[in-house]
């Protein structure tokens, strides 16, 4: 019997191993693939000529590196490190293993003068924030230098000492991978050196799509990262309804990491406004004649039920991301609210999907560039009332948006 058991179980991991190796395209699919991938991203991808990229370099350098790609993990990596050439938070695949980097971080830094500091922590979202790591210089990442953590990100042929570049870098290695620690040593303001595991901060995850209550006769209405999910809308419309005869309302788009919908931003700001209008313009990767201006779209966003008339303020941050970012800027063009907080996730344009020959991973690609009425583009919007994060015990985003309504 004991003998038998033995046979079934070599037998399952001889076939578990081969299913594997044969889920592996050949190494000639591979290079169809990789040109594949290049040739939609040379051909669609609308801020290429922004990016300090050479798309020959990375051809010929993951050419290379095929015969390295052994099973289907390998296959997710290469061309996960691939997108990561263009140091694009936007440009990903549409799948992920426990060796991926995440998208993001509950921190967020800036990189300069051969130092890089921590500028603004997700508060609102953590419960068990105790010490203020606000402008801490981040000395090590799991034990090693952070300067050669940033070296040492598995990308080729960007230039790492470029600022723009290494800063994205910097936030990526914060994000980490789903299998390793995110162990940081700091040096406090103070001087103080501190250790801090990113991975011990809880998250709060809200199972509600959006969370409201009252102060001063002031609505807020917090959207819990659900600009996607459709049942926002009803459960929207009847807080706002619940707030009608309120002084002001603030909408709160700080925990919209996941970015969400068109139509569902676009059913939020229609409770707003008294006839139609436009709220922001997209220029497409399709480029007319040299002698002509690029072709814009302007999208249009209609009335929609009773109007909420008073006055409204939009609070952001650095996870207010794609949707939420949009929404905050129609908001702004259309002199409907004013938006307080810092810069928000910056990604860059609309996404459309794409997949990869040969495999089942799919990836996105931005093909439009976002712009608001006045012509900023998304990634450099920045907020009228704009917030230094400085503490981490008050609310000082939410304050302002109260004193603002108030006067």
């Amino acid at each position: 019997m004991r003998g038998i058991l033995i046979y079934i179980f070599i037998l399952a991991l001889y076939s578990c191993s081969f299913g594997q190796k044969k889920s592996i395209p050949q190494k000639e699919v591979l290079a169809n693939s990789l040109h594949g991938v290049l040739n939609d991203i040379r051909d669609n991808y609308i801020y290429l000529s922004d990016k300090n990229v050479d798309i020959e370099c990375i051809r010929n350098s993951y050419l290379r590196k095929l015969d390295e790609i052994k099973t289907r993990d390998d296959l997710v990596l290469f061309f996960e490190y691939l997108m990561d050439e263009f140091y694009d938070d936007h440009l990903i695949l549409n799948t992920n293993i426990k060796a991926s980097y995440r998208l993001h971080a509950p921190i967020y830094t800036k990189t300069e003068n051969g130092k890089t500091t921590i500028t603004n922590i997700w508060y609102s979202q953590i419960k068990n924030l105790e010490k203020n790591i606000l402008g801490a210089e981040i000395i090590e990442f799991n034990g090693k230098k952070f300067s050669d953590a940033i070296d040492a990100f598995p990308t080729i042929c960007h230039d790492k000492a470029n600022t723009e570049v290494r800063q994205w870098i910097a936030n990526k290695v914060l994000a980490g991978k789903y299998n390793e620690p995110r162990i940081l040593k700091l040096k406090l303001l103070n001087g103080h050196i501190e250790k801090v595991d990113l991975d011990d901060f809880k998250i709060i995850k809200t199972r509600n799509v959006l969370s409201s209550s009252k102060i001063d006769n002031i609505g807020i209405i917090r959207i819990n990262n659900s600009l996607a999910n459709y049942s926002l809308v009803p459960k929207f419309d009847k807080a706002l309804n619940s707030f009608m005869d309120t002084e002001g309302l603030i909408i709160d788009l700080r925990n919209t990491i996941n970015g969400g919908r068109c139509d569902i931003a676009a059913s939020i700001i229609g409770r707003f406004i008294d006839k139609e209008l436009v709220y922001q313009k997209v220029v497409p990767s399709e480029r007319p004649d040299d002698y002509l201006q690029p072709k814009q779209s302007c999208i249009y966003v209609q009335p929609r039920y009773k109007r909420y008339d008073k006055p409204v303020v939009i609070l952001v941050g650095r996870w207010t991301g794609s949707m939420g970012e949009g929404i905050a800027m129609g908001f702004d063009g259309l002199e409907r609210a004013e938006v307080v907080g810092t810069e928000m996730r910056k990604l860059l344009g609309n996404m459309y999907g794409y997949s990869i020959k040969g495999t089942d991973i799919k990836f996105n690609i931005s093909r439009e560039k976002v712009y608001d009425l006045s012509g900023v583009s998304r990634q450099d919007y920045i907020p009228k009332y704009y917030i230094n994060q400085s503490q981490i015990r008050a609310d000082i985003v939410l304050k302002k948006g109260i004193d603002l309504i108030k006067k």
